[in-house]
């Protein structure tokens, strides 16, 4: 087992992290290298991707948001984003597009590496309006590269209509797949799709028995910052794949063997056995002081036993699984399902129901300034969810990868204020049943 220094000791990496890194550095050199091997590149978005049909025309995918949150894990998305700003860029605009836009100026990737320019820009819309402007600028950026755009219908009523699917699957048939058979010169092999979509059902049923071992005391994951480690192989360019089938099936094996034996997750102040806290996070994670953040949470031996920003990439837990029998419907499905394609109302009982089965103390909402698909509407929502739940909700404010927008001495003053209301709470709670109990 290997260590990595942190907060001045050592904290064990296991075998599945160890296992994801060496994935994800796979795919960079893949990326990388593929001027000079001659891969075909598609540039498209987690929510609603398209990777089995990616791979089934073996293409690498690059997914614009995940290059933006690795720079700011590195610590480089401060310079990108003043670069896209120098550019003319907002301050109000989506720090994820100018982290982007900020790497192709400066020619580096997250690595330090430049990524390689896109044969095919797939624009799959799926709740964020963003993405439509974002691959506008794209666009100018790579006027050669062909483009494809696959328009999700939003969830306005929280269903998805037979006339729904249709829609999507015939812009699949004639406009995704004869883009794709364009620029790699091949014909699609459904075969292949089928059995890609094959695995990643594998994948998918190991993911969902990690999630779910959040309602086990204690937990034997984080559901919010773990789970970013958790999401990277299935949300990213390996859903499909040997090594991601692997890679699930290894991580399930070590939170099946945690839960079993009693022990928490590992963080970043070493394994968070004694838990007194449970909750729901909702919104996504602040990439740039992501470290500081999980460990304020560990500090109080909160963990967090679910979060909705982990189902940004498939809603996997309520029971979709890419289907190799309906290849396209599946596809179909899957982006129409997207958790950003959620209405408001949906969403809402979507945490509630994580509230409630994870048996959670409380949820915290996290409000990012630039994400508008997460952001609008967060405060309703956690007004309704204190009614639908009796539960209290707490609230935070920063931002995806811009660090001039997280203030560490104001987040870790609200965390502990709402922390202590959770155990005070509690504590009343338990006074009030002792009185009863004959």
């Amino acid at each position: 087992m290997s260590t990595r220094d942190t907060e001045g000791g050592h904290v064990p990496k296991e075998p599945s992290m160890i296992k994801q890194k060496e994935l994800l550095s796979a795919y960079y050199d893949r990326l990388v290298a593929a001027p000079q091997t001659g891969q075909k590149v598609v540039y498209t978005f987690v929510p609603g991707n398209l990777t089995e049909l990616l791979l089934a025309f073996d293409v690498l995918p690059v997914l614009p948001e995940i290059n933006a949150l690795q720079s700011a894990m590195r610590g480089r998305s401060g310079d990108f984003i003043a670069e896209a700003e120098r550019a003319g860029h907002s301050e109000d605009v989506c720090s994820y597009v100018k982290c982007d836009l900020g790497m192709l100026r400066a020619k580096s990737g997250p690595t330090g590496k430049p990524l390689p320019p896109p044969d095919l820009l797939l624009l799959s819309y799926t709740g964020c309006f963003t993405f439509m402007k974002w691959f506008e600028l794209l666009k100018q950026e790579f006027p050669k590269a062909e483009v494809a755009m696959l328009h999700v219908p939003y969830q306005a009523d929280g269903v998805v209509t037979p006339e729904m699917r249709q829609y999507v699957l015939a812009q699949l048939r004639e406009e995704v797949v004869p883009k794709l058979e364009r620029i790699t010169g091949k014909k699609l092999d459904e075969d292949r799709l089928r059995e890609l979509m094959e695995k990643s059902a594998l994948a998918e049923d190991d993911f969902v028995a990690v999630l779910e071992a959040g309602k086990k005391k204690p937990s034997p994951i984080d559901g919010y910052f773990g789970a970013v480690f958790y999401i990277a192989p299935l949300f990213s360019a390996f859903r499909g794949t040997d090594d991601g089938v692997a890679y699930y099936r290894l991580l399930r094996e070590e939170v099946e063997q945690r839960a079993a034996e009693g022990r928490g997750p590992i963080t970043p102040l070493g394994q968070l056995d004694d838990q007194r806290i449970r909750l729901v996070v909702e919104g996504p994670p602040c990439w740039t002081s992501f470290r500081e953040l999980w460990s304020m949470f560990a500090a109080e031996k909160a963990v967090v036993v679910a979060s909705t920003y982990c189902k940004v990439g498939g809603l996997y837990d309520t029971g979709f699984r890419h289907d190799p029998r309906r290849p396209f419907d599946s596809l179909a499905d899957y982006c129409l399902g997207c958790y950003t394609n959620l209405s408001l109302p949906s969403r809402t009982d979507l945490v509630a129901r994580y509230v409630r089965e994870y048996q959670a103390d409380g949820f915290l909402v996290h409000s990012v300034k630039s994400c508008n698909s997460f952001s609008a509407g967060q405060l309703l929502m956690l007004r309704s969810l204190e009614k639908k739940t009796g539960v209290p909700g707490g609230f935070l404010e920063s931002d995806l990868v811009d660090p001039r927008y997280f203030s560490g001495a104001n987040v870790k003053n609200r965390l502990e204020s709402y922390f202590q209301m959770l155990l005070a709470r509690r504590g009343a709670a338990a006074e009030r049943a002792a009185e009863v109990t004959p």
